[in-house]
């Protein structure tokens, strides 16, 4: 899955200003237990803001519709332990150990160290693991050890999870430096260039091995002229045993296995209420993966849910996305559930029924064009549960599948996740930022008047075509930008929807109705890129997170190669930085020079010139900007992250034990539902 997931700037400035046609899209209803009183704002700690999202028309559903988003619910919560276990293996015991601490700690709780402990626990909740879930730098407590020493060690030893009979102090002994010494597995993900990349990330996708013995151990079982590859270690651990390099594969019997056993449990009785029988035969066939790890089942799977189209209710379940992988291979496990909006969702059909048009005017090179552009499919849905890699934290898009023969050969299916966006706009009303961060009342209005439905459109051409558009070569491996792969898709990605959000096009299909809206996303994309995303790092740090590098890439490039025509500048005024567009249409001209270069590199698998790319522009921090930024963001006393509390289901049966209804309510909190998801779908050991 091809993520879009939200920045600063969707957070600040897209949900700040969403209205007219978005909010008419979104549009909540007292049925489904929504209304001027709903509480979007849940939490707030350290630099995160916790907040629910609304499901309308869940209430509308057939109970056919609701009793199957309620299986496939249950099904996205067992995959919650998988995922903190590839973050890292120490995860689990950490994860248990301070929550065992937190339930049963019987002393002061009103203390200074007491309330780091507990901020330190939601971080690590938000983060499913010990590193931040952006930056990807260990989270440091800001309690002492020996604080933390002496409430685990008051703690009854019988409510505490010491694994495998260990007592407190040697379950200490493994865990504290973890937890406590800045040097030891510092990043969960490194990417720096010319570093073992395997040896020096924290992620446990790997153990004994260097990165040299990985990639060699599964070029070995690439064969160049297939036409159709599988995703080779997509869900595998690579270990080294009698000397030899070896993977577990995650499935039945396998690595995870017990937790899996509880997703495919879910997952039956899912295909016993699915809406048509290719649905069912798409869920069976997922069930099959998990049984057998088998990758061409997956691919089989793959191919079936791209072309399940006629299904309202849809979900996500699996080891899709790479990129916490630092060879970006392996897969973490992920969820979303959802239906169709079937309203919003025309926007998207006008946009992936002209896929065609679209790709044969793309300015990128003819050799890298599709010439027959294949099942895509596009929808704006309501997420109804957030599991795995997309909870607490989630993509506001998505695309799939990953695999490009897939793409090639069978389409992909691309979504708009309409029912966050909303949220973070509720949640954001009246913040200040663009106020603070925008050169002048012009791009203010024309952000205010226009920002919700561009940057949607920016998500829709981004998830619909982007992802979609352009071919490689024939012999080219779509591994082959190794590490670099990952920002250079979604820069792919994001241009594409750059350089055609303003083609008169858009005006023609209906989807804006001023030639000129486009200027809102352009303005909010490169001073996100530019500016307003360095409040995501900290200070002294380069960029890594993969969207960062992006959007960095993107915004620096056009900097750097407009100077000459002063089409775009970053410029001061009462010691503040800004950006400035002076010419709008020269800066599209721009994006879509840049956008063939980064396709050539891709179609190519032009790896030197893709990381002289991103490391050139997307990479490096201006130390100085970044103080400033750091400075005026900090003065507006906000969250740079959001993550979300899922809504909680209930099934309602008669006397009889007969299922009447499936209930949906909003009222659980963040620690309460973090504490119950560890107590109802942890089964696995605290080592894998």
């Amino acid at each position: 899955m091809k993520k879009i997931i939200c920045m600063v700037s969707t957070i600040f400035l897209l949900a700040a200003c969403q209205n007219g046609k978005k909010a008419e899209t979104t549009a909540t209803t007292a049925d489904d237990g929504i209304d001027s009183t709903f509480e979007y704002k849940v939490d707030r700690f350290a630099d995160i803001e916790i907040l629910r999202y609304p499901v309308p028309g869940f209430n509308s559903l057939s109970l056919q519709q609701k009793e199957l988003i309620y299986y496939l619910s249950q099904a996205a919560l067992e995959g919650r332990d998988i995922l903190w276990d590839q973050h890292n293996k120490y995860n689990l015991t950490i994860r248990r150990v301070c929550e065992s601490v937190y339930e049963n700690y019987m002393g002061d709780k009103s203390t200074e160290e007491w309330k780091n402990f507990e901020t330190y626990l939601k971080q690590i909740w938000m983060a499913s693991g010990i590193h931040h879930h952006y930056s990807e730098d260990k989270i440091l407590p800001k309690f002492s050890q020996d604080y933390f020493v002496t409430i685990v060690k008051s703690v009854d030893p019988g409510r505490m999870p010491f694994r495998d009979g260990m007592a407190a102090d040697e379950t200490l002994k493994e865990i504290l430096p973890v937890i406590f010494d800045a040097n030891v597995l510092p990043k969960r993900l490194n990417q720096a260039a010319g570093q073992d990349l395997v040896k020096t990330s924290a992620v446990n996708f790997y153990e004994g091995v260097t990165q040299k013995e990985v990639e060699d151990f599964y070029n070995a079982m690439k064969d160049p002229s297939d036409n159709t590859p599988i995703s080779y270690g997509l869900n595998s651990k690579v270990v080294k045993e009698n000397g030899a390099v070896t993977e577990k594969v995650y499935k039945v019997n396998g690595l995870y296995g017990k937790a899996i056993e509880r997703i495919i449990g879910w997952l039956e009785k899912a295909a016993g209420v699915a809406e048509n029988d290719h649905q069912k035969e798409v869920i069976n066939t997922l069930i099959a993966f998990y049984q057998t790890g088998d990758l061409k089942t997956f691919d089989d799977y793959s191919v079936k849910w791209v072309e399940d189209t006629a299904s309202r209710v849809d979900f996500v379940n699996g080891f899709i996305e790479t990129y916490t992988d630092p060879l970006g291979m392996k897969a973490t496990w992920e969820s979303i559930v959802n239906f169709k909006n079937e309203e919003a969702t025309k926007r998207t059909e006008i946009i992936s029924g002209n896929a065609q048009w679209f790709e044969n005017h793309s300015p990128v090179d003819s050799r890298f064009k599709k010439e027959q552009v294949k099942g895509v499919s596009a929808k704006v849905i309501t997420a109804a549960t957030l599991g795995g890699d997309c909870y607490p934290s989630t993509p506001i898009g998505i695309n799939l599948p990953n695999a490009n023969w897939i793409r090639r050969d069978h389409g992909s299916k691309s979504v708009t996740i309409e029912n966050i966006t909303f949220a973070y706009d509720k949640a954001a009303e009246g913040n200040g930022f663009n106020e603070e961060f925008m050169w002048s009342d012009a791009e203010r209005e024309k952000e205010k008047k226009y920002g919700s439905l561009t940057d949607n459109l920016h998500t829709d051409l981004h998830e619909c075509l982007g992802h979609g558009s352009g071919k490689l070569l024939p012999g080219v491996d779509g591994d082959a930008l190794k590490a670099y792969g990952s920002p250079l898709e979604e820069a792919r990605a994001d241009l594409f929807a750059l350089y055609y959000i303003a083609d008169p096009k858009i005006v023609e299909l209906g989807l804006l109705d001023d030639s000129t809206a486009y200027q809102a996303e352009y303005y909010r994309y490169v001073m996100n890129g530019a500016l307003t995303q360095l409040t995501r790092i900290q200070p002294g740090k380069d960029i890594e997170q993969a969207h960062m590098r992006n959007r960095a890439l993107i915004s620096n490039w056009v900097l750097e190669k407009g100077k000459a025509d002063n089409v775009v500048e970053l410029t001061q005024r009462d010691g503040k930085t800004y950006l400035v567009i002076n010419d709008y249409g020269k800066l599209r001209s721009l994006f879509g020079q840049l956008l063939a270069e980064v396709q050539r590199i891709k179609s190519e698998g032009d790896y030197e010139a893709g990381k002289n790319l991103v490391e050139t522009y997307g990479v490096k921090v201006d130390r100085k900007l970044h103080e400033e930024v750091l400075a005026r963001y900090e003065a507006l006393d906000l969250a740079p992250y959001k993550g979300f509390v899922n809504p909680v289901y209930k099934l309602v049966t008669d006397e009889n034990g007969k299922i009447t209804d499936v209930t949906v309510s909003y009222d659980e909190n963040y620690v309460d539902q973090q504490l119950r998801y560890s107590r109802e779908y942890s089964v696995l050991p605290l080592k894998n």
